[in-house]
């Protein structure tokens, strides 16, 4: 080949590689999110109230915000990580599927974890009696009494009543991982990941991080959210729900600062909104898919830190063949996984949008 069919071929490379991950590459080392110092008198005042919140007298009063409160379920002091898993009442399959799957783990690189999945309460009474059979038999559920009937509210109040489980029944838990039940959650890579981290185990709030997205200023949105309440262009950074982690400490800063956010805002820009007051800047990672379900492709998925948009049938196909496979990627496999489940993905998603034109 001639010298400038391989420029030309080297340049089509290149492209090619850039738009697959140029993206990441941009999230990951270009768009990290600027450690600020604080001087606001409230970011200290919410940092000292959260230093000194005690909710010991809640384990007597259990009852009040619980129907299943499951109160010795974090009996290991030195537990690294809990992954609370929020699940609906009735998604039983669900959960199996997740407890045969990646939450089927007592630790990572000897470090203890802990799975538990957080439901909200329901109106049927047989569902109820599933739900304290399914508890009784794992011993894996707390379950609040808030109803689930507005997406909005429910995930919100049930995201701080999960907060206020961990302060008050898992204080020594070292890191919090908040999922949902469809999404695939690489628990060693994550707890490789956090092992490494050349940085204090505080003020972690670690996710994929949503930046610059504008309120929502339909009024007839059920997501309004006025100038009134919020007169800024943008939201404050935050986490997409799908999977995030917060230190102990974050947990208790959002705690204590929900009490004055009163916008009515999805669960994780609430969260978002908590850790702003708290002095408390998100941390980036790419490898957590967001909302964003990832094409399967074996070293892909032991590099990733979630994929969302798992149900049951494929979270037990993609766990099986993972165990199949066995063993770690090399860097070679591991680089051409991330092309093939990224091709695959975007290639999912195009055909999706043409099938939704068509119809």
């Amino acid at each position: 080949m001639r010298t400038h069919q391989w420029c030309f071929l080297l340049f089509n490379i290149l492209l090619f590689h850039a738009l697959l991950f140029g993206a990441d590459f941009v999230e990951e080392y270009l768009l990290q999110p600027s450690p600020v110092v604080y001087t606001d008198g409230m970011v200290a005042d919410v940092r000292e109230r959260a230093r000194k919140l005690d909710l010991s007298t809640a384990r007597q009063n259990v009852s009040r915000d619980y129907i299943i409160s499951n109160p010795d379920a974090c009996r290991k002091p030195d537990l690294f990580l809990l992954a609370l898993v929020f699940s609906s009442p009735a998604n039983i399959t669900q959960r199996n599927a997740v407890r045969r799957t990646w939450a089927n783990q007592a630790q990572i690189q000897e470090s203890p974890i802990k799975v538990l999945f957080f439901t909200a309460s329901t109106e049927s009474s047989t569902t109820q009696q599933d739900l304290i059979k399914e508890s009784e038999l794992h011993g894996d559920l707390i379950q609040s009494r808030v109803v689930d009937v507005s997406p909005l509210y429910g995930a919100k109040e049930n995201t701080l009543l999960a907060l206020r489980w961990v302060i008050t029944f898992c204080p020594r838990a070292r890191l919090v991982l908040l999922t949902e039940d469809s999404v695939f959650i690489n628990l060693p890579a994550i707890g490789s990941y956090l092992r490494g981290l050349h940085r204090n185990s505080e003020d972690l709030y670690l996710g994929r991080v949503i930046q610059k997205q504008s309120p929502d200023r339909n009024p007839n949105s059920p997501r309004y959210l006025s100038r009134i309440l919020y007169p800024d262009k943008y939201l404050p950074e935050y986490c997409e729900g799908t999977a995030y982690i917060l230190s102990q400490d974050v947990a208790r800063k959002v705690y204590v600062a929900s009490s004055s956010v009163l916008a009515p805002i999805p669960a994780d820009v609430f969260v978002g909104f908590c850790a702003q007051k708290a002095g408390v800047t998100p941390t980036h990672s790419a490898r957590f898919s967001g909302e964003r379900h990832i094409h399967y492709n074996a070293c892909c998925y032991r590099h990733l830190f979630s994929s969302a948009g798992m149900g049951s049938q494929e979270l037990e196909r993609v766990w099986q063949d993972l165990e199949q496979k066995g063993g770690k990627c090399s860097l070679l496999k591991t680089y051409s996984g991330l092309v093939a489940c990224k091709v695959r993905t975007y290639l999912d998603k195009m055909l999706l949008q043409n099938s939704k034109e068509q119809t």
